[in-house]
This record gives structure tokens, sequence and C-alpha cells, in this order.
């Protein structure tokens, strides 16, 4: 019986030396966790939780570390690792976070977006005489007499320029003509 304790003493004093030994190889560490971390993730909760894990994870096996001499290269190997592991599951989540959105956006919302887009490309293509008038009549709103005042011009000028500009707006946009 009295060997067994002092079998139970001898790894309890062990178990407090490896601790100690532990600790002062990770506060030499623990920044250099942190950046090695940040430098893949480039969050800074993500990379302290990351640095949290590995040394969680570090502390755990540390006993079966054969050569203590190598735990800031081990740690570090073991944080970059974590760290690119965190930064899949970051993009795979950030992934299915973006098809699920789209997936909610209705199909006709995605298609206005992207007749939107496209109706703006061909605007800015038109000669700024043209654009400007279509831009203040179609999509501001003024009637033919307030954009002929905002551009001091004879309302049929403004009209002939409203014309060309919807016929060129045409051939550039062909499902436009179906829309109306």
């Amino acid at each position: 019986m009295h060997e067994r304790a002092a079998a139970w003493s001898g790894l309890v004093s062990l178990d407090a030396e490896l601790e100690r030994e532990f600790e002062a190889r990770l506060t030499e560490c623990s920044t250099l966790t942190f950046r090695v971390a940040f430098s893949v993730l480039r969050h800074r909760e993500d990379a302290e939780d990351v640095a949290q894990e590995a040394f969680a994870k570090a502390y755990r096996n540390f006993r079966q570390l054969r050569d203590r001499n190598r735990f800031r290269a081990w740690l570090v190997r073991m944080t970059w690792r974590m760290a690119l592991d965190r930064q899949r599951t970051n993009r795979r989540r950030t992934t299915r976070e973006d098809v699920n959105r789209t997936e909610d956006v209705a199909q006709p919302q995605v298609e206005a977006d992207e007749r939107s887009r496209l109706l703006w490309r061909a605007i800015d293509g038109l000669s700024e005489k043209l654009r400007v008038v279509i831009v203040l009549a179609a999509i501001e709103g003024y009637d033919i007499g307030e954009v002929a005042t905002l551009l001091e011009l004879p309302e049929g000028t403004v009209k002939s320029r409203l014309f060309l500009a919807r016929q060129q707006l045409k051939d550039a946009l062909p499902w436009m003509a179906r829309t109306r």
C-alpha cells in the first residue's frame, strides 16, 4: 500500500513539473501563436479563438511531445493548421449563407437587378447630350418642359434627344422592346 502511495506522489509531482514547464513554454509562445492565427484569418476574434484552442490542444498533448525543445515549432504548426481549418470552415459557411441568401431572393428580383445593371451600362454608353435628357426625363421623372428649362433648351430639342436616346437604348437592349 505504501508503495502505491509513493507511485501516486511521483505522478503528482511529475504532473506539477510538466504543468510548470508547459506554462513557461506557453508564456514564451503566446504572442507568436496569436500572430500566426491572425496572419491566416485576418480577424482578431477568430485568431484569439484559434490561439486558445491551440493552447488547449497543446496542453492535452504536451505529455506526448518527445522533444520539448521543439515545443515552439510544434505549437506554431498546430496553430497554423487550426487557423487554416477555421478559414476553410468560415469560407464554407459564407458560401452556404450566400447560396441561401441568393435562394431567398426571388428569381424575378435577380433578373431585375441584372436588367438594371445592363440598362445603366447602356445609358453610360450614350453621348452626354442624350444621356442627360434620358436620365432627367425617364429616370428622375421630369417632364419635357422641366427638362427643357433645366438644360436651357427648346422643348423640341429635348423631345428629339429623348427619342434618339430611347431608340439607341432599344437597339442596345433588345429586351426593352419586349417589355413595353
